[in-house]
């Protein structure tokens, strides 16, 4: 009896928030997040490790959007059957443990939202460099301001926070749509798209399959982004539809975007002046596409997506990452302040006032570089073990209703299993010094854990 009751919580999609976002609202917090200023220069990397090889690193940039998006399947599956805000704290709390859902919030608390928010909003000013002399102090004071407008303005309810998400969504498309359709009409280049690499014309197959891994695991940063809807359940319209369909349509229009406008770089720009950029470290090869298809105009155009871009990145996860410390608050294991929502706008205004002073405080005390790597390592070992959760939950509650189910499981959740883990190996290697301080958080994490715990534990008594 108590198991049905507890699984009936779990699925019901009673509320105390204002349920305000809709499909379109969905893709643009996934949209917003997801596409920032790597669409212009990832692509360089891509090609590297592709052996210089067009074809090779368009078809990465295709498997890259199909590892995620069955990672999407996955969380839908998840999200629709505990359509709980919190998202992934929910999921591995219930899959595994409460520990291990209160460290994957708790990580994200001390570092990841705060991380990515300060990272992001230092390369927003940062971008404008080409047009005025910014000094490092003045980029960080932009970025606190940012920060500190956009959470001020974000506390007044969600129906704002996505309203601006989906218009900065609409404007941060515009110029990227341009330089894409420019490119692909005005471009006079036929791009050798064979699977061969250049730099090792006789590479084996299966030295073919393994640059292609490691191409995809550099394409897969642009692809980062999209597990923060799921925070946002309780605030979608009719979840239990509009997730999924959210997540399939943002993450499979992402996917189309970032193959086309590669694409399109090619038939502008020829391929030995593509080598020598890359050669040099002009890795912004979008930016060169443009200027070479539209002049100065492009270099604007593209500065001013850039800017769109990471501007609606920033508020998506101003809104988005406080959900997840709520979630945890509620459970018991977080501050209790943190589980209040405002008895008017229905916002958790504790954790979101928490979140800016955190993120200013990784603004002045770490740099673009320290800032990115730092959050990259415990985001990929949640992802992997949320994914996990769905073998997981099918095995524990057989019947929990689930209004979604991941296409082609198990092998779905196996596959993406398997990759996630090869780009979590890679990471350990190439950022070791990252990777162990991800660590000593986790720690950190279950010591404050047990101390929550004991709290709660002395109130049931």
């Amino acid at each position: 009896m108590e198991k049905e009751k507890h699984l009936e919580s779990l699925a019901t999609t009673e509320t105390k928030f204002n349920r305000e976002l809709g499909i379109f609202g969905g893709v643009s917090i996934i949209g917003g997040i997801m596409i920032g200023s790597g669409i212009f220069y990832l692509g360089s990397y891509v090609l590297q490790r592709t052996g210089m090889s067009l074809g090779l690193a368009l078809l990465a940039w295709i498997v890259g959007g199909l590892v995620t998006l069955l990672a999407g399947l996955c969380y839908a599956e998840l999200g629709v059957s505990m359509p709980r805000a919190g998202g992934s704290t929910v999921y591995l709390t219930e899959a595994f443990h409460p520990a291990v859902g209160f460290l994957r919030g708790f990580t994200d608390w001390l570092i990841g939202g705060p991380g990515s928010i300060a990272a992001m909003a230092i390369a927003l000013p940062t971008a404008m460099r080409s047009f005025w002399t910014i000094s490092d102090m003045q980029i960080k004071l932009i970025a606190t301001a940012l920060i500190i407008i956009l959470t001020v303005y974000n506390l007044f309810g969600i129906k704002q926070g996505a309203f601006l998400q989906n218009i900065s969504m609409v404007a941060k498309l515009i110029p990227i749509l341009v330089i894409l359709f420019a490119a692909l009409f005005l471009g006079r280049e036929s791009p050798d798209l064979s699977l061969t690499p250049v730099t090792n014309p006789d590479a084996s197959f299966s030295s073919i399959i393994g640059m292609i891994a490691f191409a995809t695991v550099a394409s897969l940063w642009a692809y980062e982004g999209w597990t923060n809807l799921n925070s946002m359940t309780e605030e979608m319209k009719n979840p239990k539809k509009n997730l999924p369909k959210s997540l399939i349509i943002g993450i499979g229009g992402i996917t189309v975007l970032y193959t086309l406008f590669n694409f399109a770089i090619y038939k502008v720009l020829p391929y030995d002046v593509i080598v020598n950029n890359i050669a040099d470290g002009n890795l912004y090869l979008g930016t060169e596409a443009a200027i070479s298809v539209l002049g100065n105009w492009g270099g604007i155009i593209v500065s001013l997506g850039m800017v769109l871009a990471m501007f609606g990145g920033l508020n998506g996860l101003t809104i988005a990452q406080p959900r997840m410390y709520y979630a945890m608050a509620v459970e018991g294991h977080f501050f209790k302040s943190f589980a209040k929502l405002h008895p008017k706008y229905k916002v958790p205004t504790a954790a979101m006032l928490a979140q800016m002073v955190l993120s200013i405080v990784l603004v002045f005390s770490r740099n673009l570089d320290q800032l990115t790597s730092l959050v990259v390592f415990t985001a990929m070992l949640y992802n992997l073990l949320t994914i996990i959760a769905v073998w997981v939950m099918r095995k524990r509650f057989p019947e929990l209703q689930r209004p979604y189910r991941v296409a082609g499981y198990p092998w779905t959740v196996l596959i993406t299993a398997i990759l996630f883990i090869g780009l979590l190996i890679n990471t350990f290697t190439e950022d070791i010094q990252n990777a162990l301080l991800g660590m000593i958080v986790q720690v950190i994490g279950i010591l404050v854990y047990w101390y929550f715990d004991r709290q709660l534990k002395r109130k049931k008594a």
